[in-house]
């Protein structure tokens, strides 16, 4: 409507964890890569207390086949909402196009060395069995305990240390207190014996122990926490793992445990879950007198992977990572620059962005040990062992991509050397989901597909989005871009808040509180829905309000209503300018109107536009055309009749493309009914459009309120007497200054008109509100 060609492509994002899950829940099934594929497997139809393990490609396909359906049903909905994105540009994160796009950014941030290889310990998900990024992780209190236990000194005497984790004992390396507590310093330097499994640990000062939490000396353990990983890391500790990928125990206790006792105790253990180890050892513990007292109960925040009910553990692994400025202060630096680059509406969201890129502490982990999702693109060749050359990846030709190692040969090699000594291994793992999806624009634009697309679209103008992926969606897609070619991927970003149910909770499955949008449509109508939606402001969460759906509803009707009545009474053939006053002034009012909309639009309040537009309407509906109905009849001649006729036309054409974004469907019908082309093809109004020669200085914006004014005291005074609309008026009294009344002059005519005033008396006084009386 401005003039301009809109690049507003759809996609859908298909793969990951979510997607996994549901797959799992809906056709019963689990991935198990050990099994062949079944070319003719059928899931089945009467689920049995177990999901069926079914081979990598099997489940792959019954991904495929799911995000099929829901998209389906995702594009309905969006179809019936009227987005007006462009059909043809649909995309998936899971297409060949998309596939390759991702793995050959991949492989080019390999190539500049921001694509690394690394065993690190991270953070890992036990029911899914995969390692998530720092991103991924949020907070949840949990009940624990704090169990005191005693560790020996060389003296023999007890170095008492509080944790929640007692578990993790046969992981401890070393006991950490701060360089000025006093209570340690004499034990800087030598070693304390763990109680049950007798190994020798030193005692370390470092600044991050905190000297107020428990006893102010704390456990170490490979890997209990973060701060863990920070001592292990900084201090040159030993790793000793004691939990493996599933969160059970390991089978054979770390190499560190010598003596009987301890190995018999550590039996004890393997096998088991965190929780069920954690109320083993604390028996042992008592048993062995080195319980100090009975655990003590304690509400603390624990990491959770966002999708999972299990408590992250933190176990080493080889994984990729892509660098983001978590381990760079120099990159971080160039984030945060990039970011004050962007204008964010609202602004202060940046300041969450901000946040993020300060918080990091490491890198950005990117591969995950899933299976619907973009292959990792990389053989490893084996050695005379059969063991992976991890640090000489086989990369494949740019121009094979799309790859899947799991099932294509790489250049080189057979495909009966997989697996066998000398030969090769595909990388099992694929991209995190934010891999591909921070690629959007890139996608979107086929990049290094399309030739031309690139150049005349990126950098994109807007992102729009919502305010809980900002550390995600939005960071990790501007990460990418900088890394990339030095750019930023949009000038603009546009953050939404989230949908809440009618009491302002968040929306979930779990609480019994979604509300979906079809219904919706279907019960209220699309224009309904849409005017609900865009009332809310950006960055603001809105609850999902039925009443207001009806209120868009009620508008969308009115719109009709007034366009029927309006164009009823235009005649065949061009129309004269409007000259009455009263029309003049509306119409002037009109273009104020529209320099707000088009002003609240550029500053990205599409709700300031829609109040703007809306509240005009509503004095056009309820005054404007009550004033000039009788006239636009003809009562009064058909030169007045032919100045109402040619305002309301003018009015109509204006306030129909100011709608258009919001209620596109109503305002297409309209325009079907006397305009050519579409509505969303018309030229967004200027206010010159709507300014006439008696209008254009504001002069008769003192009339258009007494008119106004005078029509509401009439319509008050007969709803008091219960009374029609349509009953005379006696007498209209005005007291009111003196340009109050010169304005009332000069729309009188239509003022008695539409009251059904038999005779009008105007009164001077000095006092600062006109006072209107009304005799029936």
């Amino acid at each position: 409507m401005r003039g301009k060609e809109v690049f507003y492509p759809i996609g859908w994002d298909d793969n990951g964890l979510a997607t996994e899950r549901r797959v799992q829940n809906y056709f019963h099934v689990r991935c198990d890569p050990s099994l062949p594929y079944e070319p003719s497997f059928v899931p089945p139809a009467s689920p049995g207390p177990d999901q069926v393990p079914v081979s990598r490609r099997n489940f792959v396909e019954l991904c495929e086949r799911l995000t099929d359906l829901d998209e389906q049903s995702f594009e309905e909905v969006w179809r019936r909402l009227g987005l007006s994105v462009d059909w043809s540009t649909m995309y998936r994160t899971i297409g060949a196009d998309s596939r390759a796009i991702s793995q050959r950014a991949f492989l080019r941030d390999l190539a500049r060395g921001d694509a690394y290889l690394a065993e690190a310990p991270t953070l890992w998900d036990v029911t899914f069995r995969t390692a998530v990024a720092q991103a991924e992780v949020e907070d949840r209190e949990v009940t624990g305990a704090y169990h005191r236990i005693a560790f020996r000194a060389p003296d023999g005497g007890a170095v008492p240390v509080a944790t929640t984790r007692p578990e993790l004992l046969p992981a401890c390396v070393a006991l950490v207190a701060r360089p000025d507590d006093e209570r340690y310093t004499g034990l800087f330097g030598t070693t304390v014996r763990t109680p049950l499994f007798g190994v020798e640990v030193p005692v370390l000062a470092h600044h991050l122990a905190d000297p107020g939490k428990g006893t102010g000396i704390a456990m170490v353990c490979t890997f209990g926490d973060a701060a863990d990983v920070t001592w292990w890391r900084e201090l040159g500790l030993p790793t000793r793992p004691a939990t493996g990928p599933d969160g059970r125990f390991l089978a054979c206790p770390p190499a560190a445990i010598t003596s009987r006792a301890g190995r018999g105790a550590y039996r004890q253990l393997a096998g088991e879950t965190a929780v069920a180890a954690r109320q083993r050892i604390t028996g042992l513990l008592r048993s062995a007198g080195d319980l100090l007292g009975e655990p003590e109960p304690v509400r603390h925040a624990v990491n959770f992977y966002e999708k999972g009910s299990q408590p992250l553990e933190i176990i080493t692994s080889q994984q990729w990572y892509l660098r983001n400025g978590g381990r760079d202060p120099q990159l971080a630096q160039a984030l945060l620059t990039r970011g004050r680059e962007i204008d964010w509406h609202p602004a202060h969201m940046r300041v969450r962005y901000e946040n993020w890129v300060n918080g990091l502490n490491s890198d950005w982990l990117v591969s995950r040990q899933r299976f619907f999702g973009v292959p990792i693109p990389v053989w490893y060749p084996l050695d005379a062992e059969g063991r992976p050359r991890y640090q000489e990846p086989i990369i494949p030709p740019d121009a094979s991509l799309p790859v899947d190692p799991m099932a294509d040969t790489p250049p080189g090699y057979q495909a009966a050397q997989r697996g066998q000594p000398g030969g090769f291994a595909g990388d099992p793992d694929v991209l995190d989901t934010w891999a591909t999806s921070s690629l959007t624009p890139q996608i979107a634009a086929r990049w290094t597909i399309d030739g031309d697309l690139p150049a005349r679209v990126l950098p994109m103008d807007l992102r729009p989005q919502a305010h809980e992926i900002i550390r995600t969606w939005l960071f990790y897609t501007l990460l990418r871009s900088h890394a990339r070619d030095g750019t930023l991927p949009w000038r603009h970003v546009a953050i939404s808040g989230w949908v809440l149910d009618p009491d302002r909770k968040k929306m979930s499955k779990s609480a019994g509180n979604v509300v979906t949008p079809m219904d919706s449509l279907r019960e209220h109508g699309s224009d309904a829905v849409r005017y609900w939606a865009a009332s809310g402001r950006l960055g603001v969460d809105v609850a999902f309000d039925p009443a207001q759906l009806k209120v868009g509803r009620r508008l969308a009707i009115k719109i009709l209503n007034a366009s029927r009545f309006v164009l009823s009474l235009s005649g065949p053939g061009p129309l004269d300018p409007p000259g009455e006053p009263l029309d003049a002034a509306m119409l002037g009012r009109l273009a104020q109107v529209i320099g707000q909309c088009t002003a609240s639009f550029e500053d990205y309040d599409h709700a300031g536009a829609l109040a703007a537009v809306e509240d005009f309407f509503w004095f056009f509906c309820d005054d404007y055309l009550e004033l000039v109905k009788d006239r636009a009849y003809g009562d009064r001649g058909d030169g007045p009749a032919r100045s109402a006729r040619a305002a309301l036309r003018l009015a109509l054409s204006v306030v129909l493309r100011l709608f258009a974004p919001f209620l596109p469907f109503v305002t297409e019908e309209v325009w079907s009914w006397w305009a050519e082309g579409s509505v969303h093809r018309a030229a967004w109004p200027e206010p010159a459009e709507a300014l006439t020669s008696r209008g254009t200085t504001g002069d008769w914006d003192g009339a258009l309120d007494a008119a106004s004014r005078a029509i509401a005291a009439i319509r008050g005074a007969k709803s008091g007497a219960r009374v029609s609309m349509r009953a005379p008026v006696r007498e209209l009294e005005v007291s009111a200054r003196r340009d109050h009344l010169d304005a009332l002059m000069a729309v009188l005519p239509d003022i008695q008109a539409a009251g059904r005033v038999e005779h009008t008396e105007l009164r001077f006084c000095d006092q600062p509100e006109p006072v209107y009386r009304v005799t029936l």
